[in-house]
């Protein structure tokens, strides 16, 4: 751990998880819109107070997310793996810093933080991230909300292709509701509110083979 100062986790209120995970890209993006989400985002956030979990660095849409939180008085936990600092130059202005051994526990870290995950856009890493977040719930391993933010239609595609390999017969239909898609930053907290999963799907036990 590299900063120790605590992180005050409000009770959840009015429907709302007490802490949030980000997933959102380490660049800019080609439009100022996406920074414009990122920081329009993180001030809804922290107005709430909604802790904010993401994954650490200062750079791209990361940093606008991190420092909007903190210029709203919120609190900000990063979630940031041993040698990604030359890479993802690590914000040292967060509430928290939590420094781990590898991509996968960064991954189980933040998930354990947080009460809900929220999608802007991003590159490979972002995805990555929210399809297996997304996967997880689907084996039953959780049922919190997940929701993209479709800034400049970004999302559209993929609820496109998942809506398509459900045609095909590789994800039960009901799964597209894993992962919720709001047009808007405007829309996140109402979609965090009444988000509902599907009903869970019955896995084989291992103990029964």
């Amino acid at each position: 751990m590299l900063q120790t100062a605590m992180v005050r986790l409000p009770p959840p209120g009015d429907g709302l998880p007490s802490s949030v995970c980000v997933y959102c890209g380490s660049a800019l993006g080609g439009s100022p819109d996406f920074a414009d989400a990122a920081g329009e985002l993180g001030a809804v956030l922290a107005g709430h107070g909604i802790t904010v979990v993401y994954g650490g660095g200062s750079v791209g849409l990361m940093g606008v997310l991190a420092d909007a939180v903190l210029e709203g008085g919120g609190d900000v936990v990063g979630v940031l793996p041993k040698g990604l600092f030359r890479r993802e130059v690590a914000h040292l202005g967060v509430t928290r810093l939590i420094e781990v051994g590898s991509m996968h526990e960064r991954k189980q870290r933040m998930f354990e933080l947080s009460g809900a995950f929220v999608a802007l856009p991003g590159g490979l890493g972002t995805l990555e991230e929210l399809a297996e977040i997304a996967t997880w719930a689907q084996l039953g391993l959780h049922r919190k909300p997940i929701l993209t933010v479709d800034i400049r239609g970004y999302w559209t595609r993929l609820h496109a292709l998942l809506a398509h390999g459900a045609e095909e017969g590789f994800m039960n239909a009901a799964s597209l509701a894993l992962i919720s898609n709001v047009d808007s930053v405007g829309g996140v907290l109402e979609g965090l509110r009444s988000y509902a999963p599907p009903p869970e799907e019955k896995w084989v036990d291992l103990g029964d083979l």
